[in-house]
């Protein structure tokens, strides 16, 4: 028995159904754009084996275990790395059976659809995990591992995708970029500039992550112009591994337009780690309204992600490190916060900045008004936590009505779990001609029109918007 419905995430009335099949009917095989993303792009780089089911599925990724978290099964018995290299749990057998004796806590969760999907599509699987078929899972995922169609460069040709997007710090050398460069295979894979770590003052080692791109640029980076000067180098050689796309994930949504001199005052106070957490929170305030002055020089798309409280867990933080699985949505402002930069740069149409939310309050309040009117903002996709059917449900109905669908951008996926990708980009399609379907039953949308609109939901507009 298959693991999905076939009909799943359409309308249960009849007539949106049909509709919703026809239109899922001529975009389900449509190429995948994967303009934001965190695969790593060493895989393609070196295309080896994945090595085991449980460092494919579960031990990187950060929905699967803080759901077991949650639950009360330690990190360290999912394998996750500990900061201070002590032991955890390396059997991969192990911590797949202990994911499969809690298979039952995704239930109705996006992270189960997704699982099941790879599983039956990637895998061919057609029975349910549990405890009692762990065993069997395990056996046969690390044998298909082991052949070369399963390997990074035939899965990404499988999967059907023409671009993917890997995101990387301003001081990243690229190495693996550089290597997919230089080899004779043809899948495009792309970078994006993240300088999260050389704007943001209260980040660990952020002076030092200065001085590196200093050495890296020849600029003096211990001057405002010299740190301005080797962004604007560091961009550019991002540009040559085929970046389109910058990314900031800032705690808020804060923009500043400050005077030259006071923002080169609030940076030396940051060089000497002395930014209280105002004048931190100016400084990255202002340095995106910088980024977005350089994306009117050179073109990049400029992606905001405000409003997630990383690291919750001190203790989590302390013992295994950032990102794993304690960012927490936040309430965001965005029609004050963003007034700065969209005063100095909001009506120019040749600049493109694209607002996520893990707020969303926000839709119909702020973000659609913001996107139904200035010419530089797009709405970014449900983002993370709304990463799900419900999610990119309301989505569209609270903002449609007002900034309609040529302000957003499409979908991405923003995964590093290689094989959640068609998982979904499929949730998406679905999702989409769902909504749709409902509009065109509803007297609201003709049927060409919704034909037209789910090739540009699916392909068009993340293409358009992120210039690929």
């Amino acid at each position: 028995m298959p693991l999905l419905d076939e009909d799943r995430l359409f309308p249960v009335e009849g007539r949106a159904r049909d509709l919703a099949r026809a239109l899922y009917d001529n975009v389900r095989d449509l190429p995948i754009i994967s303009p934001h993303g965190h695969t790593d792009p060493r895989w393609y780089a070196e295309d080896e084996a994945f090595p085991d089911p449980a460092q494919l599925f579960v031990t990187p990724d950060h929905y699967v275990f803080r759901m077991l978290c949650s639950q009360g099964v330690e990190l360290t018995d999912l394998g996750v790395p500990r900061v201070d290299g002590g032991p955890v749990e390396t059997d991969g057998r192990r911590i797949w059976r202990l994911f499969a004796s809690h298979y039952h806590l995704f239930r109705g969760t996006p992270s189960r659809m997704w699982l099941d999907h790879s599983f039956q599509h990637v895998f061919g699987i057609d029975r349910r995990l549990t405890a009692e078929t762990a065993d069997w899972y395990y056996d046969h995922i690390a044998d298909c591992l082991a052949r070369p169609e399963f390997r990074p460069r035939a899965l990404f040709k499988r999967f059907g995708i023409e671009a993917i997007v890997t995101t990387e710090a301003a001081t990243d050398d690229l190495r693996w970029h550089r290597m997919i460069r230089e080899s004779d295979w043809d899948g495009r894979v792309i970078t994006a500039y993240r300088p999260d770590g050389v704007i943001d003052p209260e980040m660990d080692g952020f002076a030092a992550n200065v001085a590196l791109m200093g050495q890296q640029t020849g600029f003096d980076t211990a001057t405002w112009q010299g740190y301005l000067d080797a962004h604007r180098a560091r961009r550019a050689y991002f540009k040559e591994f085929g970046a389109t796309s910058s990314d900031h994930g800032h705690p808020s949504a804060r923009t500043e337009d400050l005077p030259q001199a006071e923002a080169a005052a609030l940076f030396q106070k940051a060089l000497r780690g002395e930014c209280s957490a105002e004048e931190a929170d100016a400084f990255r305030g202002h340095m995106l309204t910088e980024m977005a002055r350089m994306s009117l020089e050179d073109g990049l798309v400029m992606q905001i992600h405000p409003g997630s409280r990383r690291n919750h867990s001190g203790q989590v933080m302390a013992m295994f490190g950032r990102d794993k699985g304690f960012d927490i949505p936040g309430r965001t402002d965005y029609v004050t916060a963003l007034r700065p930069l969209l005063n100095a740069v909001g009506m120019r149409s040749d600049l493109t900045v694209i607002l996520f939310t893990l707020d969303e309050t926000s839709y119909s309040r702020e973000l659609a008004p913001l996107a139904g009117v200035y010419p530089c903002l797009r709405l970014g996709p449900a983002w993370w936590f709304y990463d799900s059917a419900e999610g990119m449900r309301r989505f569209r109905e609270m903002t449609t009505e007002t900034a309609g669908f040529y302000n957003t951008v499409g979908f991405n996926d923003d995964t590093r779990a290689f094989c959640s990708i068609p998982a979904r980009h499929d949730v998406a399609r679905r999702v989409d001609c769902a909504y749709l379907a409902t509009l065109v039953a509803t007297g609201r949308l003709a049927e060409d029109e919704a034909h037209e609109l789910a090739r540009d939901l699916t392909y068009e507009l993340a293409k358009r918007a992120y210039r690929l």
